[in-house]
């Protein structure tokens, strides 16, 4: 959960996984997102709305965590490719997690400035 100002955010991305861990010294807060709904747009849309609202709030209270979008791998590579999703990775800034969901694997770590394997 994140406060600010009175209000509570539950980072969940749709009442999904949220798993915050500690990665090579770097505190972060994974937000684990299927976009099962019948538009990937519609989905994108509510997704990026949700991850700045988190991000932002992370940035002002200076909380030590760095917000990662976690997404399937299948996901990431049939949809993720178009150049809108491209644009709006590029311009929010957001960080990618890619897994595996039935190997239950990561397989890439995409930060908005660099990607690692």
């Amino acid at each position: 959960e994140l406060e600010y100002e009175g209000d509570s955010l539950y980072p969940d991305f749709a009442a999904e996984k949220s798993i915050a861990a500690i990665r090579d010294k770097e505190r972060i807060l994974v937000e684990v997102k299927s976009f099962l709904g019948r538009s990937f747009i519609s989905d994108l849309q509510s997704a990026i709305g949700q991850y700045i609202m988190y991000q932002e709030v992370v940035k002002v209270q200076t909380l030590d965590f760095k917000l990662f979008l976690a997404i399937p791998a299948d996901l990431y590579h049939n949809n993720f490719q178009t150049p809108l999703a491209q644009l709006m990775l590029q311009t929010t800034q957001i960080n990618l997690l890619i897994f595996d969901p039935i190997q239950e694997a990561i397989q890439q770590w995409i930060n908005s400035t660099t990607t690692e394997t």
